[in-house]
């Protein structure tokens, strides 16, 4: 499902007004569903990565980002993923060599790549099966509003350059709980962005920000391919399809044609077949996101070219200053 337009006005609209007896609806939903008691404290520490906001802000790169942070400081992190999208309900590790993006999620399937990765629709289930696997720090992706598991450090990662949108609850805003009570449970902000769109959220949003706040932006990564000047048929099925489209214009890609999907939409053979048409007709190579391209059926995945980004951190400093104490058994700060 697309999020309607008038969910990122600045200032609800009337038909966000309208909606907002259901929002108060969802939102005591919310509210009750967190207020529960974990189901269980892993041995672990556990570090969250969560967000306020439906769609897609930034956590898997923010989840690949940790985990990477934690390899390269001899720790043994294990990523606990519900497995969106996947067939299978866990808990099981994702093995990239017997599983397919089908079978565990396109996410988990692409953050199998950096660290171990557990899917489970029982985040509680999926913890103990971290547990059981040597982990010394969980990465729970996506577990914000899920009370299942015990969490010592929580991150809220926001896209900057879309914010808290409206400011209100689904279904007349963009947001699973109301700013206040969601930041009231993190330990940190993590705002991805540009300088410009950082600048813009601090604006809008830093009023609502008690605790630390840490900044970052995605790093498209150079794999010899030279983008500028590359004409290009693009197409995504993430979160924000315009967000990897504008990245690709930053590249100085031409971009002949775009086409957003739905998020984790399936890449069949018939739809991939009408790209790559489309494609040749405009002269155009056929591109794509990471996340994509772990769904594309293999015979057609030597004719796109995939765009890697990276999370970055602008100071990596602050984030060891927040991970350290509770790396040394201190506890969040």
């Amino acid at each position: 499902m697309r999020a309607p337009g008038f969910w990122s006005h600045p200032k609800p609209s009337l038909t966000a007004r309208a909606l907002a007896p259901v929002a108060m609806l969802y939102a005591a939903a919310t509210a009750r569903r967190v207020a529960r008691k974990p189901d269980y404290r892993p041995r672990a520490s556990v570090i969250c990565v969560g967000n306020i906001n439906a769609g897609g802000t930034g956590k898997t790169p923010t989840a690949i980002a940790l985990a990477s942070w934690l390899v390269e400081r001899g720790r043994k992190p294990v990523i606990v993923s519900r497995g969106h999208g996947g067939n299978l309900a866990g808990p099981v590790a994702v093995d990239p060599n017997s599983h397919s993006a089908a079978d565990v999620g396109d996410e988990p399937f692409l953050m199998a790549a950096f660290a171990p990765v557990v899917i489970s629709r029982n985040r509680a289930d999926g913890a103990r099966l971290a547990d059981d696997m040597g982990a010394d720090v969980i990465v729970l992706d996506d577990g914000h509003q899920n009370p299942s598991v015990a969490k010592d450090l929580t991150f809220v990662v926001i896209d900057a350059a879309v914010g808290f949108g409206n400011g209100m609850v689904i279904p007349a805003g963009p947001l699973r709980e109301p700013v206040h009570a969601g930041l009231a449970r993190a330990d940190a902000v993590l705002s991805i962005g540009n300088a410009r769109a950082q600048a813009r959220f601090a604006e809008s949003w830093g009023h609502a920000i008690a605790g630390p706040h840490l900044t970052a932006h995605l790093a498209t990564l150079k794999t010899g391919i030279p983008l500028r000047g590359l004409r290009a048929l693009a197409f995504a099925g993430i979160g924000r399809p315009g967000k990897f489209f504008a990245t690709l214009n930053d590249e100085g890609v031409e971009l002949l044609r775009t086409v957003p999907l739905g998020d984790h939409q399936p890449l069949t053979s018939a739809l991939m077949r009408r790209l790559a048409k489309e494609a040749e007709d405009l002269g155009a190579q056929l591109i794509t996101t990471e996340k994509d391209a772990v769904r594309l059926p293999g015979d057609v995945r030597r004719k796109v070219i995939t765009l890697p980004v990276r999370l970055s951190f602008d100071d990596p400093d602050a984030l060891g200053r927040l991970l350290d104490p509770l790396l040394s058994g201190q506890g969040a700060p």
